[in-house]
């Protein structure tokens, strides 16, 4: 269940882009101008999410607009909590279906108030990977006890939602992180998978976690990441509690922790 990785040549960044035309705006910098490197998507093995990654050689706020046609409609922003702008961007565009091209525009804007703009773009999406595991339990799962929340915004409900584009934060827990999930009755778990979170300057970042069944046994450590692979287990229980063991500090927290079995 590895993402794809598309690289899409285009030169820009993002802030708050809605809509128009194929060329920029008269008065608006070309994006080219604080490209650091080439955008790069990558999808969620059904296809329906992506996250572009962009850096840039300032500091900067960014957005991107995306849509079906050149009105685009849809908006995505970093979920990143530095409000003064970061030079490492990686937003999350949702709601989209396999095999189909997309339009877009990338737009950022720096500390000095200049707005950097690229023209439309396209990219497409390929095409959905089978499922080859069993039900992702966490969905209709329920947290019930975690070490803290950043806020409101970053609930601890947000790591087993399935919507990459929300996400669970701690209040600067670091490796003391933590989440525990009832699965509302006793199953069989076949497989984890801790997607970490992360802040631009390189923090918050799960290198490995444990995972406790019932308050006894304690499995792992295992690997999370950006894009980790499934972990095969084979265990029977209910309440798990997901620790942090090795972060790179900060507020740690969870994009998405998926626990398939039956």
């Amino acid at each position: 269940m590895r993402r794809r990785l598309l690289l899409v040549t285009a030169l820009a960044l993002v802030v708050a882009a809605c809509g128009g035309s194929a060329t920029p705006d008269s008065g608006v910098a070309d994006f080219a101008e604080i490209a650091a490197t080439e955008p790069t998507f990558t999808f969620d093995p059904s296809a329906t999410t992506a996250r572009l990654r962009v850096e840039t050689t300032v500091r900067a706020v960014c957005a991107v607009a995306y849509g079906e046609t050149e009105a685009l409609g849809n908006l995505a922003t970093d979920q990143d909590m530095d409000a003064a702008g970061h030079q490492d961007h990686g937003p999350v565009l949702t709601g989209l279906e396999p095999e189909t091209t997309y339009f877009y525009r990338l737009q950022g804007v720096g500390p000095d108030g200049t707005l950097y703009q690229s023209e439309l773009l396209t990219f497409t999406t390929p095409p959905a990977e089978e499922a080859d595991v069993a039900a992702n339990l966490a969905l209709e799962a329920t947290v019930v006890d975690v070490s803290s929340e950043f806020s409101d915004a970053f609930a601890a409900a947000n790591a087993i939602d399935g919507d990459p584009a929300t996400e669970w934060s701690s209040r600067g827990d670091g490796d003391d992180a933590y989440i525990t999930i009832d699965l509302g009755a006793e199953r069989t778990v076949t497989a984890l998978r801790f997607v970490t979170r992360e802040m631009s300057d390189g923090s918050s970042i799960t290198t490995t976690y444990t995972v406790t069944v019932d308050d006894g046994e304690v499995l792992g450590p295992f690997d999370a990441g950006l894009d980790p692979p499934l972990v095969e287990v084979q265990f029977t229980g209910r309440v798990l509690r997901f620790d942090v063991e090795n972060s790179t500090g900060g507020n740690t927290g969870a994009v998405e922790i998926e626990i398939y079995g039956s």
